[in-house]
């Protein structure tokens, strides 16, 4: 058992540190917040339950979601349904955690090799930097050491022009090139908030009261052919950000989410305080998450 409480408590350093580095670069996490409290929603924000966590990474040898996902499953997170999403040149999975209070996991590859040859050339010319892969030479029981590497470049800076080639093709290459580990977002579940704010429908009422802008591809409310999970999400902040030789030039940087996960028909008589995760509908949905993603993408950021 000694083993697993040590796993559990170097996860907790490594989430800890996601949570504060995204917080402090995406001002938008601590407005929502902030009115929670104030509006009398939770009394404080560690009341808040993190439906989950996502991650965008490159699929190229040394890298991608074979090397990421190495760190969670050290942590007892379990590797459970593939997504594929065509238009955008995707491959995701989602990772159930080890305990009920850890956010799940989501992390998304791009599919490097159907992108057209020059936005390959240009992904190679950064991601070759990488010659093994980094998450074996990783001290994993180092919750610092991890956290460490989630915030540090594995290529170098880079430049604007490149930037701008492949955000024409792929929004997603784009954001990765620079971004690279960032948390992409975190995600609030308002399943468990008081009445009236207990809905995506009405959360985003609030969230817009509050002078958070969203996510309207698909509608501002994402919901899955069976019903059972409902999503939104906040417009991606755009960031300040140095390229290589100094440039500097305004991109997207991350976002919030929000979620919605209906009791299963399995449970419906089970009473209110009685409802645990496991009671809830539970995965993603393709439909749902194909439009989440564009909370970075211009369509969205330049209205």
């Amino acid at each position: 058992m000694e083993a697993k409480s040590d796993k559990l408590a170097t996860l907790d350093i490594v989430l800890d540190g996601l949570m504060r580095r995204y917080k402090e670069r995406v001002p938008d996490v601590g407005t929502i917040l902030n009115a929670m409290v104030n509006t009398g929603i939770v009394k404080n924000a560690g009341e808040i339950e993190n439906d989950h966590i996502a991650f965008r990474t490159m699929g190229v040898p040394q890298l991608g979601v074979q090397s990421f996902e190495k760190i969670f499953l050290h942590y007892g997170y379990e590797k459970r349904d593939h997504y594929f999403f065509e238009g955008k040149k995707l491959d995701a999975w989602w990772y159930s955690p080890p305990r009920e209070t850890d956010p799940r996991i989501f992390v998304s590859e791009l599919r490097v090799g159907d992108l057209s040859e020059e936005a390959q050339r240009i992904i190679r010319s950064y991601t070759d930097e990488v010659t093994s892969d980094p998450a074996d030479s990783l001290d994993l029981d180092n919750g610092l050491e991890v956290d460490a590497f989630l915030h540090k470049p594995l290529w170098r800076t880079p430049t604007v022009s490149d930037y701008q080639t492949l955000l024409k093709e792929s929004e997603y290459a784009a954001w990765v090139i620079y971004n690279r580990y960032y948390l992409n977002h975190f995600t609030i579940s308002v399943h468990n908030l008081p009445e009236g704010y207990n809905t995506v429908a009405d959360f985003n009422v609030f969230l817009e009261k509050n002078g958070i802008k969203l996510n309207t591809s698909g509608g501002k409310v994402k919901e899955s052919p069976d019903g059972g999970l409902l999503q939104s999400s906040t417009v991606a902040e755009m960031i300040e950000a140095e390229f290589a030789n100094g440039e500097k030039l305004r991109i997207s940087g991350s976002y919030v989410e929000f979620a919605e996960r209906k009791v299963l028909p399995a449970f419906k008589d089970i009473p209110a305080e009685q409802i645990q995760r496991k009671h809830r509908r539970d995965g993603f949905e393709a439909g749902n998450a194909d439009k989440i993603f564009e909370s970075t993408y211009t369509t969205q950021t330049g209205k």
